[in-house]
């Protein structure tokens, strides 16, 4: 069976896999990744970048050497090789998690349980809860879908189709880095910037890809592309911008502004301010966010997917091209 359709086959499965279970409660290879990562961090951490560099090196590195041996030990079986792709897969994406707490606190704010939204806001992400009313929160939970769908499943197809089974864990550990000491607080400002900026170039594709499958996928493909267009680059991420600012434009819905982490405050431009509409509590913002979520990452699947087997196609129409190579 050709590269091509193992990555099919098993990002399907895995895609599925996930679809039906979720993540695993307790065991999760990403959760087992993050202790180990923050077992070299204990080792190696001084604050300077260069001691971060290494510990993005042997922690991201480490996911990519792990996935090559993997794959390679099972190249001669492509049952196995699906199973392994399905397995990896599996294990680094989170769209069903992401969907689960999202619609999670989508319940409490439409029951006008505000307390229970804000205690469980902090599983989708990094925001202040306390310092946001149920408008508040329901605009952080459509901006925390719209991210993630990018960094949770989308990003994790495109290196998955570029690079197989060590493609989707070198993407996750590099994301998860990020997560980890990526953030520019005191003690990560210089430890964290290599992280920080190589998830900014592995996310670099995902995050446009997912702005084009938004255009694609949304109600509104006009209003995705003019907001993509006039609004992302103001963004102070440049994967974040063109993913929410989609997002904002499809849902007819204005995201960015006064945001809060920790105690620090952080006044962000408004995306598709002039045509939408602010994010309410109750009026089905955040499960319209969710379902168009869920329809961009299978739409990932296939795009990625279809890519991979036509360079396979090509590649074995045109043998020469690999003529030379001492690899």
């Amino acid at each position: 069976m050709r590269a091509g359709r193992v990555f099919a086959y098993g990002a399907a499965a895995g895609l599925l896999g996930d679809l039906l279970l979720g993540d695993p409660r307790r065991g999760h290879p990403v959760a087992a990744f993050g202790r180990a990562a923050g077992a070299v961090e204990q080792v190696l951490w001084r604050d300077h970048r260069g001691r971060g560099a290494l510990h993005t090196v042997v922690c991201a590195g480490g996911a990519v050497v792990l996935g090559s041996a993997a794959a390679h030990a099972v190249r001669r079986s492509p049952a196995a090789s699906v199973a392994l792709t399905a397995a990896a897969t599996w294990s680094v994406v989170g769209g069903t998690s992401l969907a689960r707490e999202a619609a999670a606190v989508g319940r409490a704010l439409d029951a006008g349980d505000v307390e229970t939204a804000r205690a469980r806001l902090p599983h989708l992400c990094g925001r202040d809860p306390q310092a946001l009313d149920a408008d508040g929160i329901a605009r952080a939970v459509v901006e925390s879908v719209a991210e993630n769908t990018s960094d949770a499943v989308v990003g994790a197809m495109v290196w998955g189709a570029v690079a197989g089974v060590p493609g989707l864990l070198g993407f996750r550990a590099v994301n998860t880095l990020d997560a980890m000491v990526g953030h520019k607080s005191p003690r990560y400002r210089r430890y964290g910037w290599a992280s920080a900026r190589l998830d900014d170039l592995a996310g670099w594709p995902g995050a446009r890809l997912t702005a084009v499958l938004t255009t694609v996928a949304g109600g509104d493909p006009r209003g995705a592309v003019r907001a993509w267009r006039a609004d992302a680059a103001q963004h102070p991420s440049p994967n974040a911008g063109p993913v929410e600012a989609s997002f904002a434009g499809a849902l007819g819905v204005r995201l960015g502004g006064t945001l809060a982490y920790g105690g620090r405050v952080e006044h962000r431009p408004v995306l598709n301010g002039a045509a939408g509409r602010a994010v309410r509590a109750g009026s089905g913002d955040i499960d319209r966010a969710v379902r168009l979520s869920r329809r961009v990452g299978w739409l990932a699947l296939g795009v990625c997917a279809g890519a991979r087997l036509l360079a396979r196609r090509a590649t074995a129409k045109n043998p020469g091209v690999t003529k030379g190579r001492t690899s």
